[in-house]
């Protein structure tokens, strides 16, 4: 396992400890670049470059301003001058790898987005958040709430933009592979938890004509997805049942031939996931599927991805709720299994953006 060998040298330790230090700096000038369209801007120079004059020009900001976040730029490989850059002349700024991917790369735009509106400020909390449990970031948006799924429908339009885009990227691109599986044995009743705003829910029915699906979730939330299950023509096959699965007398109700939770669990402690299963096991029979759709960081192919899952687990502890993140396979199936249920199936490497499809039934 990657994460057992450190094999760098002690100079390039030194200097990742340096980015480290410097790295909320280093964020908002990639931000600034992005914002004032200055990378924009050098990546339409293409191979000619630009000058911190010409940049500054092109973009409406002083020339000082310009050169500052470029030079930034350019110890985070984001630019590179170009090869007859010398003393003697001024240098030009040309594009590189990295800059083409915060450009040109959703992934890269929603994560950077979601981490300035959603999180950046609210991550100064994030010592206080583990040592009492509670999202205290979240208290910048409000003091009313207790998590961040609650704030949704109040928090400023941008925030909530990014927040939606972020959770909706990923488990979307999941979604086409997702559904032969969930649909190989023909389910009529599929309940949803943690429904959202309708969108896999709206696939089920676009996917299979017979399926009648129910959506469970807080009760702002299946107000949205009523409305947007109406507007994609399929207000008369998904329904909504309001519920807080964490609601001591919460009930679900029964008759499922198919559960589904997408990116669901992540937003509960282990605890708490297996408090919801228990829920889930009194209202399905022996035959009923229950399928978990999460990106688990120790099934991820890349590196990067990796990085990416433990750095929003960060979030859900200063933002969300306090108390959840993103799980490893084990721990995950055995949350759930203590509940009652036995793993049947596991896909792994699902969608491009490599989620995990578990599929569980209850133990004899």
């Amino acid at each position: 396992m990657k994460y057992t060998i450190d094999k760098i040298s002690a100079a390039d330790a030194k200097f990742e400890a340096q980015k480290i230090a410097f790295a909320p700096l280093a964020f908002q000038a990639v931000r600034a670049l992005l914002e004032l369209g200055i990378l924009r801007k050098v990546s339409d120079a293409g191979d000619s470059g630009l000058t911190r004059r010409e940049a500054a020009d092109l973009t409406g900001v002083s020339a000082y301003g310009a050169g500052t976040l470029l030079e930034m730029a350019l110890a985070l490989r984001v630019v590179r001058l170009r090869p007859d850059s010398s003393p003697d002349t001024e240098e030009r700024f040309v594009l590189g790898k990295i800059g083409w991917f915060l450009l040109e790369d959703d992934m890269g735009r929603v994560n950077l987005n979601f981490v300035n509106d959603v999180c950046y400020q609210g991550a100064g909390l994030l010592a206080e958040s583990v040592k009492t449990g509670k999202p205290e970031g979240l208290s910048l948006f409000g003091t009313q709430w207790k998590t961040i799924y609650e704030a949704l429908p109040s928090l400023p339009e941008k925030a909530r933009k990014s927040w939606f885009e972020f959770d909706h990227f990923y488990s979307d691109r999941a979604f086409p592979e997702a559904l032969p599986i969930v649909f190989a044995r023909k389910p009529r009743k599929l309940f949803d938890i943690g429904g959202n705003t309708a969108k896999w829910a709206i696939r089920c029915c676009a996917y299979d004509p017979d399926v009648e699906v129910t959506i469970i979730d807080l009760p702002a939330q299946t107000a949205a997805a009523e409305q947007n299950a109406a507007a994609a023509g399929f207000g008369n096959r998904i329904k909504i049942y309001p519920c807080n699965a964490l609601d001591p007398e919460a009930v679900f109700p029964a008759g499922a031939d198919a559960v589904w939770m997408s990116q669901f669990l992540d937003c509960f402690s282990l605890e708490e996931v297996t408090g919801i299963l228990t829920k889930i096991k009194s209202a399905v029979g022996d035959e009923t599927d229950v399928f978990v759709l999460e990106p688990l960081w120790d099934m991820q192919r890349f590196e990067a991805s990796a990085y990416s899952l433990l750095a929003t687990s960060l979030y859900f502890t200063c933002m969300a709720n306090g108390n959840s993140k993103m799980y490893r396979f084990k721990e995950l199936a055995e949350a759930v299994e203590s509940a009652g249920f036995e793993l049947k199936t596991a896909h792994h490497e699902v969608g491009s953006n490599g989620y995990s499809l578990l599929r569980f039934r209850k133990k004899p």
